[in-house]
């Protein structure tokens, strides 16, 4: 599973340099975790989640089978997965969303596809941990909903 180093952050803030940007090229796919303190444009495919703190990029031809935590996210391509955005989400006319979304502020454009739920509110999207313990029910996100299910017949806590 890929994973951020914790030491790369500091060094590149303490030395005035601004995180850069990642770019998952396409006929690439990254398996795991995607986590960045800058932005990350995605063109290949991710499965697993992403955590920008800055931006998340998806490409038209782009795919996130995943949650997504970001400060702004602007989407072309496919997500089957929640998005969790601190500011904005903009969804452009390529792009199809199979999960719900949580942010500010949206932009919609004709010929976007959302298939789940809509909240305006801040999601803390930052703060949350990619692969915390989510809530189950109508407030988990329809990814993470799918995927957090306990077996049949596992004891309920």
């Amino acid at each position: 599973m890929a994973r951020k180093d914790e030491n790369s952050r500091g060094p590149d803030r303490a030395a005035g340099r601004e995180p850069g940007l990642s770019v998952v090229a396409p006929g690439t796919r990254i398996t795991g975790q995607l986590d960045t303190s800058g932005v990350v444009k995605i063109e290949g495919t991710v499965a697993g989640s992403v955590r920008a703190e800055r931006q998340v990029l998806v490409a038209k031809g782009g795919v996130v089978e995943g949650d997504i935590f970001t400060r702004e996210a602007v989407i072309g391509g496919n997500v089957t997965g929640g998005i969790f955005s601190d500011e904005r989400v903009e969804i452009q006319s390529t792009a199809r969303i199979d999960g719900d979304i949580t942010t500010k502020r949206i932009l919609l454009l004709e010929g976007g596809e959302v298939n789940g739920h809509l909240k305006m509110e801040d999601p803390k999207a930052l703060e949350r941990k990619a692969g915390s313990s989510l809530p189950q029910g109508d407030s988990a996100p329809r990814g993470a909903r799918e995927s957090w299910k306990q077996p049949a017949g596992a004891p309920q806590h």
